[in-house]
């Protein structure tokens, strides 16, 4: 869809170049000469962009802006601004501008300009029909996903869930195995029985076998009395033996022969029991590398790979980042919003620690911004540098370029920029129109 755009000027020459030049662009352009016209037709008709000229009659440019922000809450407001006025032009970003142009200006700086905010504006409104789409789904108990990769996963593992059948879960750290594990055992038959896990890496062998399979009083020294395993409270429910490539091979005997015959004896005694445990294995490992170097039994691992699903990391499933970047702040219950120019940074990161990292870094931005609206600034400083080039070899406009960048973006307002840059905002708008900022 091209991005509707709204330009009131009171200057029938400029009013003319400027809805030229955005048609150009791709631009559906409407044009008005008085500001009273324009805010009738705000009335009835919604604009992604508007340009408004500053010195208007016989309402004013900052009087538009005031009303165009209440009738048109959504629509993304520059100002157009003679040489002069830039403390005018500031004023008006505060009440809601997203940025200002001065006159006179090239064709190519008006459609740069228009180009970056009809970007601001899309990742806006995506931000917003997410929010939405998730206050919708919220409670249905599915994992959220655009991704066709993972939707695949997704209808994979609802179809296994209503069976008894051993699954193994793939992935890297992080990706949301035991997420997934949790969703097929409350979407299978077993939901109303008991769903346990076990962290198979987190255990010694000793205590590990016992914390599987429980042990009976003086089975080792500290052993006090009888103790059930995980297996037995699992009984009736679902059992997941989380990071499986990590269990030791005397273990993996015992497991082995729990697949086969759902029997195991507790550690210290010779009483076998049986349970109805469904087994959902998850590794960040890839088991069938670790059966040809012999570190996992092939039996054990033909076993539990009778249903295998692989869950893709973060930084192939980039599409899914702005739905879960909402789900994280909704089951936050913040009220903040996040900005356009935080979400291109976390969309563009590369997510070493998959959707996890992604959740620790929105919980803290949410904490630094105190409610109001996540920015740049908030974010972790590898963030807030995505798309920038590394600090090597750079020449001194370089080096200046990412100061200005770095200042703008913890500045609450050009002023403060300004000030904190020791330059007049004069100064400061010189250096953003050379660099593009």
């Amino acid at each position: 869809m091209k991005a509707s755009v709204l330009v009131v000027d009171d200057e029938q020459n400029i009013l003319k170049t400027v809805t030229i030049c955005l048609e150009a662009s791709g631009f559906e352009v409407t044009g008005f000469l008085n500001p009273l016209q324009a805010l009738e037709e705000m009335r009835g008709e919604t604009y992604d962009i508007a340009f408004f000229d500053l010195k208007m009659q016989p309402i004013d440019g900052m009087e538009l802006l005031r009303q165009a922000r209440q009738i048109s809450p959504m629509t993304t407001v520059i100002m157009m601004t003679a040489h002069g006025s830039i403390d005018s032009a500031v004023e008006a970003i505060k009440l809601g501008a997203y940025d200002y142009i001065q006159k006179p200006f090239e064709f190519s700086e008006l459609q740069h300009i228009a180009g970056k905010v009809a970007e601001h504006h899309r990742l806006k409104r995506e931000i917003r029909e997410l929010k939405q789409e998730l206050e919708r789904r919220e409670g249905t108990g599915v994992i959220v996903t655009r991704n066709e990769r993972m939707k695949s996963v997704m209808n994979l593992a609802m179809q296994m869930a209503s069976g008894a059948i051993a699954i193994l879960i793939e992935g890297e750290s992080g990706t949301g195995k035991e997420l997934l594990a949790h969703m097929i055992h409350q979407n299978s038959p077993r939901k109303d029985g008991p769903f346990i896990t076990v962290n198979c890496s987190a255990l010694p062998e000793n205590l590990l076998e016992s914390e599987l399979f429980g042990h009976v009083r003086g089975a080792f020294t500290g052993a006090v009395k009888d103790r059930q395993g995980r297996f037995e409270a699992a009984d009736g429910g679902t059992l997941l033996l989380d990071e499986i490539g990590d269990t030791p091979p005397a273990t993996q005997v015992k497991l082995l022969r729990f697949l086969q015959s759902k029997e195991y004896e507790r550690v210290g005694e010779s009483n076998t029991r049986q349970v109805d445990v469904r087994v959902i294995a998850a590794t960040n490992k890839d088991l069938e590398i670790a059966v040809q170097q012999g570190s996992f039994r092939d039996d054990l691992y033909y076993r539990l790979n009778a249903v295998k699903v692989k869950l893709p990391p973060l930084r192939e499933r980039v599409e899914d980042i702005p739905m879960l970047v909402q789900h994280f702040l909704q089951k936050q219950g913040s009220a903040s919003e996040i900005s356009p120019e935080a979400m291109k940074a976390l969309e563009g990161y590369v997510w070493k620690g998959n959707v996890r990292e992604l959740e620790n870094v929105v919980e803290r931005a949410v904490i630094l911004s105190r409610g109001d609206s996540v920015q740049l600034h908030h974010l972790p400083e590898e963030l807030q540098t995505v798309g920038l080039p590394p600090n090597r070899n750079l020449s001194l406009e370089q080096v200046e370029q990412q100061h200005i960048i770095r200042v703008l973006r913890q500045a609450r307002d050009l002023d403060e920029a300004a000030s904190l840059l020791g330059i007049d905002p004069a100064t400061l708008w010189r250096k953003r129109k050379k660099y593009n900022l």
